[in-house]
């Protein structure tokens, strides 16, 4: 009998779709003066967003209703795919620079740009999920277990490094390497391997000049307020501003061009100054239950490649939450890293949809041998 758990899965559906249509409803509030400015049409934005969440509720439903074993028979040509898109980020003119870094593609023809670095963060996932779970169930030591892995994701993390993207080399490094203790990697072998990688981050960090200012400016932000801390400034000021109950949907003054990023990475700020703690309060529970749901499902699934799959989804998405909020408050230097289902990005929102569909599946289908 297949032992099934319709709360967990209907309980994800539930966060991601308040999370989504949340975030929709604060873009048309604060995306105006920048959609105004930049393209003539306040509701630029909001208008294209709506269309990805539509895709990705299209994503979603394919993630929920397709069995998670069989994206695992794919992770081969998913991981090609992801490589060479990396790859023609560096190409141009089909990769885009904008803001100083290279993160971007855009094909001829194709009216939007889409960032690979979100694919890679499935690749890397199902990667690790096929890899111990299916070809060894086991740990099976350091070379089959830690060398032969890291140089499949070498390459990939290095492409997306190349690009100045250090956040998400961070997010997808720290999602294998808690994957790798699931799958019972010693954790007194991933700590000096952790260590070194941060102190190679950290090297190159000391060799850009921009990001060297942000980590200056996030130790000392009221001396470097009008430089590289100025985001930071208006976004403390926000919450400040926002109090507990909010100055009122649509109210907020930061979203009038004081803070460059206010639909994207720094919309949690605007939240607060428009709905108040609460509301920001509200938000971080709600991630909380999705962490502990999603971990809930990992422990029940049955078959290992589920388990470790609905346990880098959870891990990922969740990190992503911690890491974007923890900046947005002055807790971290500035990483570049998007609100989950709430920021502005049609790529990231699709790959993160997709996502909450196969962890779905999974809490669906926590013995899936059973029905074999």
């Amino acid at each position: 009998m297949v032992r099934r758990t319709p709360n967990l899965s209907a309980r994800i559906l539930l966060i991601v779709m308040v999370l989504s249509l949340f975030g929709l409803v604060m873009l048309l509030s604060i995306s105006g003066p920048r959609g105004e400015v930049q393209y003539g049409n306040a509701f630029y934005f909001v208008t294209r967003q709506f269309l990805f969440l539509v895709l990705g509720g299209i994503l979603l439903w394919v993630g929920a209703r397709t069995d998670f074993r069989r994206w695992l028979r794919f992770v081969w040509p998913v991981f090609g795919v992801t490589l060479v898109l990396l790859l023609l980020v560096y190409v141009k003119p089909i990769g885009q620079n904008i803001n100083g870094s290279s993160r971007w593609i855009r094909f001829p023809g194709i009216p939007f740009s889409f960032q690979p670095s979100e694919f890679a963060k499935v690749a890397a996932i199902l990667f690790l999920a096929h890899w111990f779970g299916e070809r060894h169930p086991a740990w099976p030591g350091f070379l089959k277990g830690l060398v032969l892995p890291g140089l499949c994701l070498g390459p990939m993390l290095l492409l997306i490094l190349g690009e100045v993207d250090f956040g998400a080399t961070l997010l997808i490094s720290a999602t294998s390497g808690a994957m790798l203790l699931a799958a019972g990697a010693p954790l007194l072998l991933l700590v000096p391997i952790a260590i070194a990688g941060i102190a190679g981050i950290a090297f190159l960090i000391s060799h850009e000049p921009e990001r060297m200012g942000r980590i200056i400016a996030f130790l000392d932000p009221e001396k470097y307020a009008s430089g590289e801390a100025y985001q930071l400034i208006n976004a403390l000021y926000g919450f400040v501003a926002g109090g507990f109950k909010g100055l009122g949907l649509g109210r907020g003054l930061q979203k009038q061009r004081y803070l460059p990023e206010a639909h994207t990475d720094f919309i949690f700020a605007c939240i607060g100054e428009e709905l108040g703690l609460l509301a920001t309060l509200a938000i971080i529970l709600l991630f909380i239950l999705f962490l502990l749901t999603g971990l809930r499902i990992a422990s029940r699934t049955i078959d290992r490649r589920g388990q470790l799959l609905a346990f880098g989804i959870t891990v990922l998405i969740s990190l992503q939450a911690l890491i974007n909020i923890g900046v947005v408050t002055g807790c971290l230097p500035t990483k570049g890293l998007s609100l989950p289902y709430i920021s502005y990005g049609g790529s990231g929102l699709l790959v993160l949809l997709f996502m909450a569909g196969i962890l779905i599946n999974i809490a669906r289908h926590p013995d899936p041998a059973s029905e074999e």
